[in-house]
């Protein structure tokens, strides 16, 4: 691809995202339809099978425990407090997602510390457009986030599905066992309830401007 091509690219990706905000929803919003999805037994998606709604109720009840005891050390929420450039931050998800049940909730809090942030969230199959344009590895990997400066209306960052830590783990065990289990995504929820949040936090800094 030319110089010229990447740049028609990277202006047609602002656009998509620019375009997405009106019809997205703010943190509160997305956790009142994945409550709503869980007490109806339903999930997000044209899919409507009994795991997806399983993995749908466990969100809304991680989430939730997410957003009680999420803490930030001194050091980072002063780092975040220091962004004084808006950022809009745009998550493609679904409620069924294992991997955005804790990293979500961490998106929200930072933006809850410096306005100058701001959080929208869009459901993926419902914007192939964009998912098709941000994958990870050439898939659809989610959450996917997109970090863009809204004064400058340039795209700066991506982060998703996971946290580094995550990925060391996942990458390892897939090169041991050929592929994912249960048992390890299991596995996995647990060392994101150890730790609390934090390897998200550290990833999260990295795409923030900070002074």
């Amino acid at each position: 691809m030319s110089t010229e091509d990447k740049v028609v690219k990277a202006k047609s990706n602002v656009q998509l995202v620019k375009d997405s905000l009106p019809s997205s929803m703010s943190y509160a919003q997305y956790r009142d339809l994945v409550a709503k999805l869980a007490l109806e037994k339903k999930t997000t998606g044209i899919l409507q099978t009994e795991d997806l709604v399983d993995y749908t109720q466990l969100n809304d009840r991680r989430m939730k425990r997410w957003d009680k005891t999420l803490k930030f050390s001194d050091e980072a929420t002063t780092k975040i407090k220091s962004v004084d450039q808006k950022i809009t931050w745009l998550v493609l998800t679904e409620s069924w997602c294992g991997d955005a049940s804790p990293a979500i909730p961490v998106m929200h809090k930072i933006t809850e510390l410096n306005p100058n942030i701001s959080l929208s969230i869009i459901i993926r199959d419902e914007h192939l457009d964009i998912m098709n344009q941000f994958l990870t590895n050439g898939a659809m990997s989610i959450p996917k986030l997109i970090s863009m400066n809204a004064s400058e209306n340039r795209i700066i960052a991506m982060w998703g599905p996971r946290s580094t830590r995550a990925i060391l783990m996942v990458e390892a065990y897939k090169q041991e066992h050929g592929q994912l289990t249960p048992e390890f995504k299991q596995d996995l929820q647990v060392f994101y309830n150890k730790d609390k949040g934090q390897s998200i936090v550290e990833d999260l800094l990295r795409l923030l401007p900070l002074k």
